[in-house]
């Protein structure tokens, strides 16, 4: 018998998948009719948190935060049978993993953090990542299982709370990405470019495929053998900024990254590779 608490579009649909595996899964959520919903595609619905995890050998969470995974867990646990599993698939902070795995160690139970990069889709049709880091032997037992839902399962090693930390990394760059898409749909709209032909262009070149090598460029941390020079890069930026502000579009990410040039500029780096602007986070 599986537990799941939150049941919100990602819960849902890791609910229904487990339900056509032929599991049998008890739920519950905050807003009761988000659970009471899953009834149809034969969970059982509880009310109460504590009749929820009830005969529960494995209890699943997908919630908002940390305050919100300890509260839920505090008032489920009266519920716990003895020697239960608890998967935490919610995106916390990293100390707070470490925090629940000792404290929950601490009351005999143990605590997994498995963070998700999956959408609802992927939730009910086993496909994206899922991460895991910490007790090996934990991650060995449950391995099975986890890759069932999901398309690929990355352990991260023995480090408790390092895929927390994975998690938010990986949310930092889709949230960065999304606001650089934002200005180039600004800069667009500023030049009387349709973003239908911006689509266009990504449809025939993805700057996305060049992340992994840019990205060991960086790391490498030598900037001396420029294929971009940080100079013409403040030029074209310049450019970009010059043309929003003069059809009055404002732009979120260029303003703060043009700064960031400029600054590297005044100490010397014109001539080195633009990506020396990422110098200081190595």
């Amino acid at each position: 018998m599986k537990a799941f608490l939150g049941t919100g579009l990602l819960g849902s649909n890791f609910v229904k998948a487990m339900l056509r595996r032929g599991d049998k899964v008890q739920v519950w959520n905050r807003t009761a009719s988000k659970a009471k919903a899953l009834e149809l595609d034969g969970a059982k619905a509880f009310d109460d948190i504590i009749e929820a995890v009830k005969g529960a050998e494995v209890i699943h969470l997908t919630l908002k935060d940390d305050a919100t995974v300890n509260e839920v867990l505090n008032a489920a646990s009266k519920g716990f049978s003895p020697g239960i599993t608890i998967i935490d698939h919610t995106t916390t902070s990293l100390e707070g993993a470490i925090e629940r795995t000792t404290l929950w160690k601490s009351k005999g139970f143990d605590y997994l953090h498995a963070p998700v990069f999956m959408g609802p889709a992927n939730a009910l049709e086993g496909s994206g990542n899922m991460l895991v880091s910490g007790n090996q032997v934990l991650i060995d037992k449950l391995g099975p299982e986890l890759a069932k839902m999901t398309g690929k399962l990355i352990n991260f090693g023995p480090e408790e709370g390092k895929a927390a930390g994975i998690k938010l990394i990986g949310n930092l760059f889709l949230i960065s990405l999304t606001a650089g898409l934002s200005d180039a749909l600004g800069l667009a709209k500023a030049l009387g470019i349709d973003s239908a032909e911006v689509a266009s262009l990504f449809s025939s070149w993805n700057p996305g495929a060049g992340v992994p090598v840019r990205f060991d460029k960086i790391r490498a941390g030598d900037f001396s053998k420029p294929s971009w020079e940080l100079d013409m890069a403040r030029k074209d930026a310049g450019l970009m900024l010059s043309a929003a502000q003069q059809n009055g579009v404002s732009l979120t990410v260029l303003p703060a990254v043009a700064a960031l040039m400029d600054n590297w500029i005044a100490k010397g780096h014109g001539n080195d590779d633009w990506s020396v602007i990422a110098k200081d986070n190595l």
